[in-house]
């Protein structure tokens, strides 16, 4: 009866989501309630969606700072003399701009937002690609490939849903496949070259581009250089574990308010600019507390997994992740990040312990590529189509030119993350 019911909800969530008939919030709150009252969990119920709030409580603190901190690093102009120095070291060479592109997507992309990765990216790298009379499916396809593989940032959304629907932290998620992510990081950079080499073939080597950056007054200097040390150490503590993610970026927020927007009026303009943002994300992984505690709490997830484990093979449990990492980053063009962690990770995850597998092993791999290599040409996901108006590309045509270096970047972290044993 349990797995029955589990395999209801799931799927009328999945139906619902994927259907767009209602929206995800509407779904990870009241699917999942109807199923309590089925399974006469009524008188329980207050108590199940208290522990899965408290369980995602950390994961959307976190959330919301990151998001912040990183608006605030953008809107100061951090990145900016980052481009500049691009240009003059590309100097008109379509291999050089190619590369630089790549890297400035994976420092920009540190955010874990991929709209502001190619709002960012885009309007900076598009008027030097269409002076040069560089392909702007190039320019897309390279973006996408690094905010790929940034998107897998313990604040970005399918970690940060991992964390929230397993109850794990960023040490348990995150750091175990952050060798394959740098393996990601380098196989971007080695397609950069291959993609560059083949556009300076096809135009040669153009003219010296520039850009004109203005006169920083020494009060602005100051903050520039403060906010570059200021995120190099929070980066540096980030990785190291020195304190909880949530209070590392509450307190690096803090520090940047008092460098940049001291003035309530200030904080109230950021806040103002990218509060929605914050709203729309954190509320999300609060619904999906509901939606993790109702199931787990009932017992509906433990049922699904063993009457999966009934029909799969003994000893599978150390398989299934690498299949789930294979797998995810193709089925990111038809699962939304919502209906694939919050409905297919948990039952995944339950499953792999059920085999004899790590549970968290299954979120790991499902980092490695549902909507992390995947998102930017998935049409699931709105900053795809952000990313696909800035460069006037279509669709068609992106997925054509990225599918196959995207999958490549999955392959490439799924062989690191088996060899250091993440999965």
């Amino acid at each position: 009866m349990l797995a029955a019911t589990g395999f209801l909800t799931i799927g009328t969530f999945l139906a619902l989501v994927l259907s767009r008939r209602v929206s995800v919030l509407l779904a990870l709150t009241l699917v999942p309630l109807v199923a309590a009252l089925l399974t006469g969990a009524a008188p329980r119920l207050g108590e199940l969606v208290a522990d899965g709030l408290s369980t995602v409580t950390p994961v959307a603190i976190m959330i919301t700072f990151a998001v912040l901190y990183f608006s605030l690093m953008s809107d100061s102009g951090l990145f900016d003399p980052l481009v500049a120095r691009i240009l003059r070291w590309a100097k008109g060479d379509p291999l050089k701009i190619t590369v630089g592109t790549a890297v400035l997507t994976l420092l920009v992309g540190l955010d874990g937002d991929g709209s502001s990765t190619f709002l960012i990216t885009c309007t900076a790298m598009l008027p030097i690609y269409t002076r040069l009379g560089m392909s702007r499916v190039l320019l897309a396809g390279v973006i996408g490939l690094g905010a790929g593989v940034m998107n897998m940032t313990p604040w970005g959304g399918p970690a940060a849903r991992t964390m929230a629907v397993l109850g794990a932290g960023s040490s348990e998620v995150f750091l175990p496949i952050l060798p394959a992510m740098l393996g990601g990081i380098a196989w971007v950079l080695v397609v950069a070259v291959i993609l560059g080499r083949r556009e300076r073939r096809r135009l040669g080597v153009g003219e010296v581009l520039e850009i004109e950056q203005p006169d920083l007054d020494r009060p602005a200097r100051i903050r520039f250089r403060l906010n570059l040390v200021l995120t190099l150490v929070l980066v540096g503590a980030l990785l190291a574990q020195l304190a909880e993610l949530e209070v590392l970026f509450v307190l690096a927020f803090l520090l940047a308010l008092l460098i940049n927007r001291r003035s309530w009026s200030g904080q109230q303009e950021l806040f103002t600019k990218h509060g929605h943002n914050v709203v729309l994300v954190t509320t999300m992984i609060f619904a999906a507390g509901v939606f993790t505690g109702i199931l787990t709490g009932t017992g509906m997830i433990r049922a699904m997994a063993e009457s999966l484990v009934s029909v799969v093979p003994d000893g599978a449990g150390g398989v299934l992740p690498v299949i789930t990492a294979v797998l995810g980053m193709p089925l990111s063009l038809v699962f939304t990040p919502d209906a694939y962690y919050f409905g297919v990770v948990p039952v995944l995850a339950e499953t792999t312990a059920a085999l004899g597998g790590d549970p968290l092993a299954a979120g790991r791999a499902a980092v490695l590529g549902q909507m992390t290599t995947g998102f930017p040409l998935s049409p699931l996901t709105a900053a795809t189509f952000v990313l696909l108006g800035l460069t006037e590309v279509d669709l068609g045509e992106h997925q054509r030119f990225l599918f196959k270096w995207a999958f490549g970047t999955t392959l490439v972290m799924t062989v690191v993350a088996v060899l250091t044993g993440a999965l």
